[in-house]
């Protein structure tokens, strides 16, 4: 891999010996990625319970299906 088309971070690794950068970005960059969407749906699950709960009964409906088919 030419290190000329590397990040300045990936391009020291390449010069060094043992040096993973480029892992370490990725494993950084799932975790950021992993926790956004945690945030997501905790917020998603907070908000669909909070409606449950404060929810106005005459705006229910109080849908029951038939039984004949």
């Amino acid at each position: 891999m030419n290190p000329i088309l590397a990040c300045q971070t990936c391009a020291h690794a390449f010069r060094e010996a043992g040096g993973d950068a480029a892992g370490i970005a990725i494993f950084f960059l799932l975790v950021v990625i992993v926790a956004v969407l945690g945030v997501v749906a905790f917020s998603i699950i907070r908000m669909a319970r909070r409606e449950s709960q404060n929810l106005d009964p005459i705006y229910t409906d109080n849908f029951t299906p038939s039984s004949d088919h």
